[in-house]
């Protein structure tokens, strides 16, 4: 495992409990010793990874897509073998991971790009794995796939790229839901009536038609901060959304809600909302994402400033 952030840590920790062997490394010491204590066997470089790792290795890249992910599959492409596995689990373009696999297949060494989902909560519930790649490589890395993932949530979606466009229209579906539900508890928040919003989502878990995961960790937000003092309106985002909507106009598809959900996150950058401090809370929940706390306490204040 390369990149031991809040998803990497996660993933490794998994494969642990289930007795996978895992090689650790990442540029933090402090965080390679956290795994470590967990039974992952440490690597100071990316060359003593591959060394202590028998070919054919699987080698997993869980950092931030881009810059930081190229740099690690080209370092890693001058140190693998021909038969060896290359996975790039984070949420890069599936145009890059297409151009990837192209590159790493001259060297035979088959790449995968794997949309992990599950956030903070995949190390106990377990993580949805969209992978793509030539078959042969997803039968190698199928064991790990199988421990990493609940039943039924891990699958070969495509060639590659493929995992990846699942993963990117994935989280386009993300941005809609979870705007409705702000927007909804934002006019039950503006209502006359003095609403326990917490009640409110707890509710609505049982048997209405909106139930689902991410209204249980509605619930959960309102129990920690029922007034969300704690969290802005400024809401990021990774890039997903982006990509889904760029995508869908380039192939003609009218996908008005998840326009709009973007279109709203970069209003929250400008503007705070109640709307947008129930998105923070709610990524926060369940993605672990980092959280813009209001500087002034209590509700925040409206800003015409981005927070750097």
């Amino acid at each position: 495992m390369v990149g031991l952030g809040r998803m990497g840590a996660g993933l490794t920790r998994r494969l642990l409990k289930s007795g996978h062997r895992v090689v650790a490394f990442d540029r933090s010491p402090e965080t390679i010793e956290a795994v470590a204590a967990d039974g992952a066997e440490p690597a100071a470089t990316l060359e003593q990874l591959r060394d202590k790792l028998e070919p054919p290795r699987t080698v997993w890249v869980m950092v931030p897509s881009g810059a930081p992910t190229q740099e690690a599959i080209d370092r890693l492409a001058e140190l693998l073998d021909p038969g060896d596995v290359l996975i790039d689990g984070g949420n890069s373009h599936f145009r890059d991971s297409v151009a990837r696999a192209r590159a790493l297949a001259a060297k035979r060494i088959a790449f995968l790009d794997v949309g992990t989902s599950g956030g903070v909560w995949g190390l106990k519930e377990g993580f949805c794995l969209m992978v793509g790649g030539p078959e042969h490589a997803f039968a190698q890395a199928e064991p790990a796939f199988r421990t990493l993932a609940p039943e039924g949530g891990h699958a070969h979606v495509g060639p590659s790229g493929a995992g990846h466009y699942v993963k990117m229209v994935h989280n386009g579906i993300e941005y809609g839901l979870l705007q409705a539900y702000a927007e909804g508890f934002e006019i039950l928040h503006a209502s006359d009536y003095d609403l326990d919003l917490h009640q409110v989502a707890e509710l609505w878990r049982h048997g209405s038609v909106v139930r689902s995961w991410l209204l249980d960790l509605i619930a959960s937000a309102y129990a920690k901060d029922p007034e969300l003092a704690g969290f802005s309106g400024w809401v990021e985002d990774s890039g997903e959304g982006r990509w889904t909507v760029q995508e869908a106009l380039e192939k003609d598809v009218p996908a008005p809600v998840i326009n709009l959900s973007l279109i709203m996150r970069l209003r929250s950058r400008v503007e705070d909302s109640y709307a947008g401090r129930l998105i923070s809370a709610l990524r926060n929940e369940f993605g672990g994402h980092p959280v813009h706390t209001n500087e002034f306490g209590g509700h925040p204040a409206h800003r015409t400033e981005v927070p750097r």
